[in-house]
C-alpha cells in the first residue's frame, strides 16, 4: 500500500466514524474465511457494515472524531462493525460471538464519548432494535384506535338492535 492508498483509506474511515451513530471493535483471530463472510452476510442484512482494519492507520482515522477514545483498543487483528442504529451492529456482533468463540468483540461506543466495555456492548445489544420500537409503538398506537372504533360503534349497533326488537315486537302485535 503507497502513501496515497493510505491518506485515502484514512480519510474514508475517518468520513465513517464521524458519519456512523455506533462502532464495535473486535478481535477475529481465528475465524475461517466462511465464518467472516456468514458474518459480513449477517451484518449487511442487519444494515450494519464490517471492516478489517490497520490499527495504525485507524488510530489516524479517529482522531478529531466522536469515536476518539476507541482508539487504545485497536491492538492485534481487529475489525470494526458500524451502524447508524445505535443497536444493530452490537446486536450482530454479539450474537455470532455465542455461537463463534473466536470473535472477541473488545468493546465499542455510541458516539457519545464514552467507551464501552464488553459488558456495555452486550447490555447495548440486548436492546430493541430501532425497527423493533416502531413496530411496538405502531402497535401501540393502533391498538387504541381499534378500541375507540369498537366503542363508537357499540352504541349504534345496541339501538339498531333496539328498534329491530321493537319492529319485531310490533309485528308480532
Amino acid at each position: 500500500m503507497n502513501r496515497t492508498e493510505k491518506q485515502e483509506l484514512v480519510a474514508d474511515l475517518h468520513n465513517l466514524f464521524t458519519e456512523k451513530t455506533s462502532v464495535v471493535v473486535a478481535h477475529y483471530k481465528g475465524l475461517t474465511v466462511s465464518d467472516v463472510q456468514a458474518l459480513r452476510a449477517k451484518v449487511r442484512e442487519a444494515g450494519a457494515g464490517y471492516k478489517v482494519t490497520k490499527n495504525r492507520l485507524t488510530r489516524l482515522a479517529l482522531a478529531d472524531t466522536k469515536f476518539e477514545g476507541l482508539a487504545d483498543l485497536f491492538t492485534g487483528p481487529t475489525a470494526i462493525a458500524y451502524s447508524d442504529d445505535a443497536v444493530a451492529a452490537a446486536k450482530v456482533l454479539n450474537d455470532f460471538a455465542k455461537t463463534n468463540d473466536k470473535l472477541v468483540i473488545l468493546g465499542g461506543s455510541m458516539g457519545d464519548g464514552k467507551v464501552l466495555d464488553v459488558e456495555g456492548v452486550k447490555a447495548l445489544a440486548s436492546l430493541p432494535s430501532l425497527d423493533e420500537l416502531r413496530g411496538k409503538i405502531v402497535g401501540m398506537i393502533q391498538t387504541p384506535a381499534t378500541r375507540i372504533a369498537g366503542v363508537t360503534q357499540a352504541p349504534a349497533g345496541q339501538l339498531a338492535r333496539v328498534f329491530g326488537a321493537y319492529a319485531d315486537k310490533g309485528e308480532a302485535a
